[in-house]
């Protein structure tokens, strides 16, 4: 078994997310308190006890979801003598996942990481006001057809296949109205499903280059070292480990595309079998299933998952 570590994206979260990992961890603990002082607020007690409506926001939900992916990374290693650089080859996540596969893998210190994610959330949050931006699940149609939906619905205006998540599940963003006249054009093109999506922000399109650029600043500010293991990048869909190569990358990524369906498929060329998911809930393993059925998937989230993915090491 060759294995990879990835890590969840916005969406994952829920109330109550590693409550279960505080009370029987420590260092779950520690990890907690690490994130709520670097952002000098309770983002554990929101985590645990609501309300959902605050943890959703992207500024709390993108930092909040790291802490949980981190903490396991901790009870792993302190838990079950779990060392990444020995147990796995490759590293990813998506979207704001990538800065929580980077954190586990040495290139970010924690308190780093969320003070980055909470100024990324704040700033995707405030580069686009409220209601002139949408994003859409366009289901049932391939990459490069949902990229033409995208192209013919733009018709001026900002619209772009934004995640690849699987086959036949592609998101597009930009524009409300063009995101909705997207939606009817992947109808008429015969897409399963094709509706607008729960979110407060235009993301992973043109409409985020104030977050890029204030990314920009905030990344080149913050100490980067080489990650214990590659990371495959969001935006490329290939591995690095450069600290810089991943700074820019890290960039072009508030922007770009997230190749998630390729990047599955490129860490299967690189020889994984096996694609473990680290933090709250199970949306990438279900991914992994309707990628590739020959990869297998794992999420391990709270104690119990915990021991048993030990067991199987």
């Amino acid at each position: 078994m060759t294995r990879a570590l990835v890590f969840p994206g916005q969406g994952s979260q829920a109330v109550g997310m590693g409550k279960e990992l505080a009370e029987a961890f420590p260092i779950a603990r520690e990890v907690f308190q690490e994130v709520d002082d670097a952002l000098s607020q309770k983002l554990s007690a929101l985590m645990f006890e609501g309300p959902e409506n605050e943890l959703t926001l992207t500024e709390n939900a993108q930092p909040a979801l790291m802490a949980v992916s981190l903490a396991v990374t901790r009870v792993l290693e302190k838990e079950g003598g779990f060392t990444l650089t020995d147990k796995c080859e490759l590293v990813a996540g998506h979207s704001l996942g990538e800065y929580s596969a980077l954190a586990a893998a040495g290139t970010f210190a924690i308190a780093d990481a969320a003070r980055l994610l909470k100024i990324r959330g704040q700033a995707m949050q405030a580069a686009v006001p409220v209601g002139v931006g949408a994003m859409a699940a366009l289901l049932g149609l391939d990459y490069v057809d949902a990229v033409a939906v995208a192209e013919e619905a733009a018709q001026g205006e900002v619209c772009t296949a934004a995640n690849d998540n699987a086959s036949g599940q592609v998101v597009v963003s930009g524009h409300k109205a063009a995101v909705e006249r997207a939606i009817e054009i992947a109808k008429e093109k015969g897409a399963k499903r094709a509706v607008l999506l729960p979110v407060s922000a235009p993301f992973h399109c043109a409409l985020m280059q104030p977050a890029a650029d204030r990314m920009a600043e905030a990344l080149a500010a913050v100490t980067m070292n080489a990650p214990g293991k590659p990371v495959v990048a969001n935006v490329t869909a290939e591995k690095t480990d450069n600290p810089e190569t991943i700074r820019k990358l890290l960039v072009e990524q508030v922007c770009g595309t997230v190749r998630w369906r390729e990047s599955v498929l490129y860490m299967k060329e690189q020889g994984i079998t096996d694609l473990v998911e680290i933090g709250a809930g199970k949306v990438l393993t279900g991914m992994v299933r309707r990628i590739d059925r020959e990869l297998s998937g794992t999420a391990v989230n709270g104690p119990a998952d915990i021991e048993a993915f030990l067991g199987t090491l």
